[in-house]
């Protein structure tokens, strides 16, 4: 009684489309030869770089060159974003894809890919 509190509210995420990065992990490892023998979730953390999607900035003074700006990538678990910020970093990452690697697919052939494999073994 008499306390004052505060809460942070989320949107929970669909649990069904909780693997869905991995997934899009997979998709690359199977059909990118540049990705060949790295697992899902290296994969999409390489991507999350690369794309600067769902990534931290750091600056770091580097002797004799200057500032370097490096990128590190966020937790995509269940537990550390909602539902809007998940749906943006897996269309950011399938964006990245489309531009740097499969440029005969789009971004949202991409996610659909990936959609049909949620539910694979």
């Amino acid at each position: 009684m008499g306390d004052l509190l505060s809460a942070d509210l989320t949107k929970p995420r669909n649990p069904k489309f909780n693997r869905l990065v991995h997934q899009l992990g997979r998709l690359c490892a199977v059909n990118i030869e540049a990705f060949a023998g790295l697992d899902a979730h290296r994969i999409i953390k390489r991507l999350q770089i690369e794309g600067k999607v769902a990534c931290d900035e750091i600056g770091i003074n580097v002797p004799g060159y200057g500032m370097v700006i490096q990128f590190i990538p966020r937790s995509l678990s269940f537990e550390s974003m909602d539902e809007s910020e998940f749906n943006a970093a897996a269309r950011g990452i399938s964006r990245t894809i489309s531009e740097r690697y499969w440029s005969s697919m789009t971004e949202d052939q991409i996610l659909s890919m990936a959609e049909l494999m949620i539910d694979e073994a």
